[in-house]
């Protein structure tokens, strides 16, 4: 079992992943199954290649893939001492094992070490309280809601924006 930086050779077992995280959970995610699916697998390892500014995560058992959580420092300049996390999604079998956790405590390393920023934000969905669980225990905190956020199906949900402060502001 091990965590580490997903390479564009990761590619089909990040987007099976994926793909079965969008369909699970669509409450969860932003984007959708319907618009992923079609992904072709050039274009999700290109995701994949290295960059200055994030990086993807992937726990693995062996060799499958089973977790996964993504990075990113915000683009523009006024906003570079902060980064996000998004995609985060654990395979059902691997809940409840530590996976979660394994993966955020790297992500947040690699933002306050690599990237050298000061604080990660993330949306949860309010409903999902064993995320809310996990990103409590690693240091998130909620600073707000957004009332209907998201709607899926004809439902509407509401979003907690969480952060962590990984460094000092000084």
């Amino acid at each position: 079992m091990t965590v580490r930086r997903l390479l564009p050779s990761d590619a089909e077992q990040f987007q099976s992943v994926r793909l079965c995280g969008l369909q699970e959970c669509p409450s969860a995610f932003a984007s959708s199954h319907e618009e992923e699916v079609g992904t072709p697998l050039e274009v999700v390892a290109q995701r994949l290649a290295h960059k200055p500014d994030g990086a993807i995560f992937g726990w693995f058992a062996g060799p499958a893939l089973r977790g996964v959580v993504g990075v990113q420092r915000e683009g523009m300049s006024k906003l570079a001492h902060k980064a996000y996390i998004w995609g985060m999604y654990v395979a059902p079998d691997a809940r409840r094992s530590g996976v979660g956790q394994e993966l955020l405590v790297h992500a947040l390393a690699y933002a306050r070490d690599e990237l050298g920023v000061r604080q990660v934000n993330l949306g949860v969905n309010t409903q999902n309280a064993a995320a809310i669980s996990l990103y409590r225990r690693v240091g998130f905190e909620v600073y707000g809601t957004e009332r209907e956020f998201l709607l899926v199906d004809g439902v509407l949900h509401d979003e907690h924006h969480m952060v962590c402060q990984v460094r000092s502001a000084t």
